[in-house]
Order: C-alpha cells, then structure tokens, then sequence
C-alpha cells in the first residue's frame, strides 16, 4: 500500500510491500477494517432512518475509536519493523524513520 501524505502526494518509493511490519498481522487489521466499513455503512443508515442525533454520535465516536486503534496498531507495527530495521542501517536512516514516524504521530493527534 502506498501512503498518502496530507498534501495529497504519494510518497516512500521504493519501499516494497515485502517489508511492511504489519504484514504478518494483515488478516487482524483485513477484519478491523471490514468491521469499521460496516460500521460507516451502520451510521449512513441510522442518518437515512432519521436516528437520534445523540445515538449517531455515539456511534461516530465508537467508529472514531476503532480507526484511530487500527492507526496504532499500525503505528506500533511501523516502529518495530521499519525504525528497527533503518536503525540497523545507519542512524541516519534511523533518524529519518523516526522523523517519518513524528510526522504520522502528528497526523493521528490531529484528527
């Protein structure tokens, strides 16, 4: 997968799939995210059925909830797969991963 940065540009090339930390945990984070899309398809329909504002909320807050979970979990994965191995490389590799890192840190405290 290819990330996308906040410009919209897509970035880290070179970066081959076959290195990605969340690889061997991609069936855990396959079923979050379906459950996730079920939920979005959950609350379009609440608002379709005209819900109570107050439990649309709820349930935003509870879709919230899982994507930023998925969003550490891959976070996580990221810090002890690709840090780790670009700490091996060099520190200058090392660095750059963690500064990657920051910056996707920010995003996810952000939203």
């Amino acid at each position: 997968m290819t990330s996308v940065d906040t410009t919209g540009e897509r970035g880290h090339e070179g970066h081959g799939h076959a290195g990605h930390g969340y690889l061997a945990e991609k069936d855990k984070f396959i079923r979050r995210l379906k459950l996730i899309e079920g939920q979005a398809r959950g609350l379009q329909r609440m608002v379709d059925e005209e819900a109570y504002c107050i439990d649309i909320l709820t349930q935003v807050s509870a879709m919230t909830k899982a994507l930023e979970s998925v969003g550490l979990g891959l976070l996580h994965d990221h810090m002890n797969h690709c840090v780790v191995e670009a700490a091996r490389e060099s520190d200058e590799a090392a660095n750059a991963k963690v500064d990657e890192a920051m910056k996707a840190i920010t995003r996810l405290v952000k939203s």
